[in-house]
């Protein structure tokens, strides 16, 4: 099959020049190029210029989680056999990676490749600005643009009540477009496609959001099963249960992933700065470059605070992800636990003195 043929087949995957570049040491040896839409334990379906295959992966698994397969991948496939090996993948240009929510401080990279990380979050339940936040600051970690879109518009009661939760969602968003979406009436879904229609979206979200509703809407067919969501907190089950990659009708490609309980930092300091860009820029003004923001004099993210241009709420949500993000770098880096440490016993000893002086102000 010949490269022309190759590239025609494939583009609907995203496969480029760039792509092609990248696997040319591997044409030579008469390997196979294709896109992975799924993956099992120790299998995958990859789509190449031959069609849908199913491949073993035992190639491709190495111990650190972080390298192993993932759908949105591309791989390299052989040409024949039984059964079929990925023989390797070509390096990734973005990967979404998130904690586990086991004890060993695992990553866990959700999608590959990645041009929008399309964040649902539904208007049928109360807004959790801080699940938003921390969304966010994965997808810009991950090197994907993010897009807030609030699914379920049509639950809504009116449009002023509409409007005020698109603007809280805003001021929580700083430079990422949030898009109001009815998956049932239709509305916003001609936005979000011409979106998507650009390169590989992930759709990311808990269980209930509406993203499987989405997906279908999206391709134009049933292609992800739906149920309905609990009244009685508007979740719903995990209809969605391994991450599939689907090619959209109107050009660009979906990946849909099953709702996400836990939503874990993993080594994402750019992206917590990315999403809290507004305190970033106050810090550089306070009076010391280390200055923690909680009673340093000449604290500028504090006299914001006082002034109410920063809301208290923001304020927590970054100190949180902040020492979450710490906590888990921490983990593999001896360096900056002993920062931390020091940083620890710092306070603490100003916190013994301001008591000490305290007691002597009674005495």
């Amino acid at each position: 099959m010949t490269s022309t043929s190759v590239f025609s087949a494939l583009a609907p995957y995203g496969w480029d020049e760039a792509w092609a570049d990248a696997f040319a040491p591997y044409e030579s040896e008469g390997l196979l190029p294709g896109r992975v839409v799924r993956v099992d334990r120790g299998q995958c379906d990859v789509v190449t210029a031959d069609g849908t295959l199913r491949a073993d992966t035992a190639f491709v698994t190495p111990h650190d989680p972080l390298r192993v397969l993932c759908t949105g991948d591309w791989a390299v496939v052989e040409p024949a056999g039984t059964p079929r090996y990925v023989r390797s993948y070509l390096p990734r240009r973005t990967a979404f990676v998130r904690s586990t929510s086991s004890k060993r401080s695992e990553g866990q990279i959700l999608a590959a490749n990645v041009d929008h990380a399309i964040i649902a979050v539904s208007l049928a339940v109360e807004l959790e600005l801080g699940r938003i936040e921390r969304f966010l600051a994965l997808a810009w970690e991950s090197g994907a643009q993010p897009v807030v879109v609030l699914t379920k518009a049509d639950l809504v009661p009116d449009a002023v009540t509409l409007s005020h939760l698109v603007e809280d969602v805003q001021a929580t968003a700083p430079g990422v477009p949030v898009l109001t979406v009815s998956a049932q009436d239709g509305d916003g879904l001609d936005v979000l496609s011409a979106v998507v229609s650009g390169g590989t979206s992930v759709l990311l979200g808990q269980s209930g959001a509406g993203k499987s509703t989405l997906a279908n809407a999206l391709v134009g067919a049933d292609v992800m099963t739906v149920h309905t969501t609990r009244d009685v907190d508007g979740k719903g089950r995990h209809t969605t249960t391994t991450r599939n990659l689907l090619a959209l009708p109107g050009g660009g490609v979906l990946i849909d992933t099953p709702g996400l309980r836990g939503v874990g930092l993993w080594d994402a300091g750019v992206g917590v700065g990315q999403v809290f860009s507004e305190i970033e820029a106050l810090a550089e003004r306070c009076r010391f470059q280390d200055c923690a923001h909680e009673s340093e004099p000449g604290c500028a993210v504090l006299a914001a605070l006082d002034s109410g241009e920063l809301s208290e709420r923001r304020l927590e949500s970054y100190r949180k992800l902040i020492r979450e993000n710490q906590r888990i770098v921490a983990k593999t880096d001896a360096r900056l636990r002993a920062e931390i440490r020091k940083d620890w016993k710092k306070k603490g000893a100003q916190g013994k003195a301001a008591m000490e002086a305290k007691r002597g102000s009674w005495r």
